[in-house]
């Protein structure tokens, strides 16, 4: 002990069910940081049935990066071009790019330069909603930060959605 606190819970086999109850599940799970994947044969979009490569699989971060990357390139650029680079018109063109983009074509213009789009965990037709508040909660960093074991950001999980490979 020192001065006043104890340290930390360990993480173990024996008290890994009780540290890992701790933890929302739409984060990922201690189990990937332990070693206590118990299905060694999972890739993320399996427990939705999306196959592991090609087409309906879910994309890498560096798609997914780069994707994001292209709409913040294209948002800055029409910012100065017509808002004198303005912080806040720049998020704002970033979030309108993103909402016309999931609304008209499943996917901003980054998501289809790096052949990626956005689905709906239930099939059909991805709605009004989703391409609404997805955009808002990509905005606010965090949500999209968090993900879980199939690579679904908090967003994601909210709307029922998860991006895939064109």
């Amino acid at each position: 002990m020192w001065l006043g606190f104890q340290p930390a819970l360990r993480v173990n086999p024996r008290n890994f069910p009780v540290i890992s109850g701790l933890f929302p599940l739409c984060y990922i799970s201690l189990a990937t940081y332990t070693g206590g994947v118990v299905d060694e044969e999972y890739w993320p979009g399996k427990k939705f049935g999306l196959p592991q490569d090609g087409p309906r699989s879910t994309p890498t971060y560096l798609r997914r990066v780069a994707g994001l990357g292209i709409d913040w390139a294209i948002a800055v650029g029409v910012s100065v071009l017509f808002f004198d680079y303005d912080g806040w018109w720049t998020l704002a063109v970033f979030i309108l790019l993103q909402m016309v983009g999931g609304l008209v074509m499943a996917g901003s213009p980054g998501h289809l330069l790096t052949g990626i789009r956005i689905a709906p965990i239930t099939g059909g037709a991805l709605g009004v909603l989703a391409p609404v508040v997805r955009p808002l909660l990509v905005a606010v960093v965090i949500p999209a930060v968090l993900v879980d074991e199939d690579l679904r950001g908090v967003h994601d999980r909210l709307v029922g959605t998860i991006l895939v490979r064109r």
